[in-house]
């Protein structure tokens, strides 16, 4: 039986001209982030002695007068009109509970989503009835928070039909801090594969469908057997992503597909080796810093 055995190797220090995108004002609880007093105090900070400190381990940021803490590694606070990627854990009266890596479960009411089909009209005592064949325990849905409570808690809604239960994929959990907000997070790649970029760290990739089901209503899951040729996309894409995530970059369509077509020289196997994965995450980061200019 072959086997494999690897030894520690110094790791390469990134050249100035890489390491200038990840050049951050990081702080550890307990730092100083500034004795001005001009400044208004933000999440992830507190007042001592005169003095702005950090409560949390993260980067700071500043809007105007204003100062917070981003924390590198945190559960997922919800934003209205963020995307969500999340798995129903409980059914309940008139609601389903989804768990989207944040503190406390969130809420997906009946009235908050469409009904097979796509009819409008009140839910009736038959639709309560029928919340199961809807959607049951473990079943995956993409949604977008609709509002957030005082708890801390989130209301999703999956009105439009580009939402809705989750078909055949594979899911990666990120931190949330990994993934950049943009005006869309559902992509279509070239390569063949489609991703869903939940800004609460579940990411959702699946063979792109040839036909939009959009009269469906967002319920019926196509379960064909996915052919080996997507089968193999969609497991390169995972391990890029994991290679990505290793290596603190931020997740975008642009990286993934920037990170995929660095990895086709190397076997699906071989992206998650130390020295690999640092390798196509340099190439995607030297990419994506001749495109910014």
């Amino acid at each position: 039986m072959a086997m494999e055995i690897r030894l520690p190797v110094a790791r390469q220090r990134l050249p100035e001209s890489l390491d200038r995108d990840t050049q951050k004002h990081l702080v550890v609880p307990g730092d100083t982030i500034t004795t001005d007093t001009g400044f208004m105090r933000g999440h992830g900070t507190y007042m001592g002695d005169e003095k702005l400190i950090a409560s949390v381990a993260g980067s700071v940021e500043r809007v105007n007068k204003l100062i917070c803490v981003k924390a590198l590694k945190t559960r997922y606070n919800g934003e209205v009109g963020d995307i969500v990627v999340g798995r129903i854990t409980e059914v309940q009266q008139k609601r389903w509970k989804v768990e989207t890596n944040s503190r406390l479960d969130s809420v997906l009411l009946l009235s908050s989503m469409n009904l097979p089909g796509g009819e409008l009209r009140r839910r009736s005592a038959e639709d309560e009835l029928a919340m199961r064949d809807f959607l049951r325990e473990g079943d995956l849905i993409s949604a977008e928070v609709q509002a957030v409570f005082s708890d801390g808690a989130v209301s999703l809604h999956t009105r439009s039909l580009k939402y809705g239960k989750l078909g055949q994929g594979v899911l990666v959990q990120v931190s949330p801090s990994l993934v950049k907000r943009q005006k869309t997070h559902f992509h279509d790649l070239p390569c063949g594969a489609s991703v869903i970029l939940g800004n609460n760290g579940f990411i959702w990739i699946y063979p792109t469908p040839e036909q939009r089901e959009e009269e469906a209503g967002g319920f019926i899951a196509n379960l064909e057997q996915v052919p080996l040729s997507d089968r193999e996309v969609i497991s390169r894409l995972r391990n890029c992503i994991v290679s990505l995530v290793a290596q603190k970059m931020m997740l975008f369509d642009t990286s993934l597909l920037y990170c995929y077509e660095a990895s086709l020289s190397h076997q699906i196997k071989d992206i998650l080796k130390p020295e690999i994965m640092e390798e196509i995450v340099m190439e995607t980061r030297q990419r994506l810093l001749e495109q910014e200019g």
